[in-house]
Formats: structure tokens, sequence, C-alpha cells
């Protein structure tokens, strides 16, 4: 593959986050295995070529189709075509999984969003509570009355 063969970047560019890389690869291995950084680096570079590869044979299925955007079918046709059949079924599970999980997702901001509006008024008092809270959780549990409180107290005590 020439470098120059992701649209208009060099080779050098096209890279995936190397913390995460490393994390997948450790947890993919046995606690008391190690692996040295080249092997690492290798790893991930593997990596990258395996999802240029994919990306283009998607491109090419994609095309073949007059369509202008890939879609996962055009990925799982990619596998098949590229001789990774048998990683179908289990990349379709991960994807109906990935969309299961983001309609979760959205469903719960949705939740979050609506019927929660407030009022000024509502969000100011809620505000309040919650600084009262965090002021009795800083002084170990015992609350210590704020201006507002002291002067009613001391107005209470001034009446009795």
């Amino acid at each position: 593959m020439d470098p120059m063969d992701i649209v208009g970047k060099s080779k050098e560019d096209a890279s995936l986050p190397k913390a995460t890389m490393t994390k997948i690869i450790k947890e993919m291995l046995p606690a008391d295995v190690r692996v040295a950084r080249d092997a690492q680096d290798l790893l991930i570079e593997c990596c990258v070529e395996f999802i240029n590869l994919i990306s283009s044979e998607s491109n090419e299925v994609c095309n073949k189709e007059d369509k202008r955007t890939i879609a996962p079918e055009h990925v799982l046709k990619a596998l098949q075509v590229l001789g990774f059949g048998e990683y179908v079924e289990e990349v379709y599970a991960a994807y109906e999984q990935h969309k299961y999980e983001t309609m979760q997702d959205s469903q719960r901001s949705v939740k979050m969003n609506s019927g929660a509006e407030m009022t000024e008024e509502e969000a100011a008092a809620e505000q309040q509570r919650m600084f009262a809270e965090a002021r009795a959780r800083m002084n170990g549990g015992v609350s210590v009355p704020q201006p507002k409180q002291l002067e009613e107290t001391q107005q209470t005590s001034l009446q009795s």
C-alpha cells in the first residue's frame, strides 16, 4: 500500500490512540504476560493496516452499489470478500450491541432533558439546597447556619 493511499494523508498521520490500544492488548492477555514496546507498536500498526484494508474494500462495495455512504452492510460484505467471513456473525453481534447501547444512551439523555425544566426560582432553590448539603458534608455533618438562617434564628430568639 502506498503511503499516500489514505485520503490525502501520509501513513504516519493515520494511527490509533496508543494508550487505548495498549490497554486493549493488556486486557486480552493473561496478567502474567508482558508485551515488549516494539511488539505493541507492531500490533498497533497491524490494526491500522487492517482498518485501512476493510475501509478500502467497504468503499469498493459501496461504490459498486452506487451508494455514497458506507453502511454497516458494506463493511460486513467487505469482510466476506476479504476472507474474514468467519467473523461476520461476531462483528454483526457487536454492531447490534452498539446500536442498542447507543439507543439506550439517547433515551436516557431525552429523559434527563425532557420534563426536567425548572423555573429560575426552582433552580436557585435547588442550588441553595445542594450548597447546604455540600457545606454540611464539609463540616463533618454539622450544619452551619447561613446568614439568612442566622437572621431568622436571631429574630425568633428576640421574640421569645
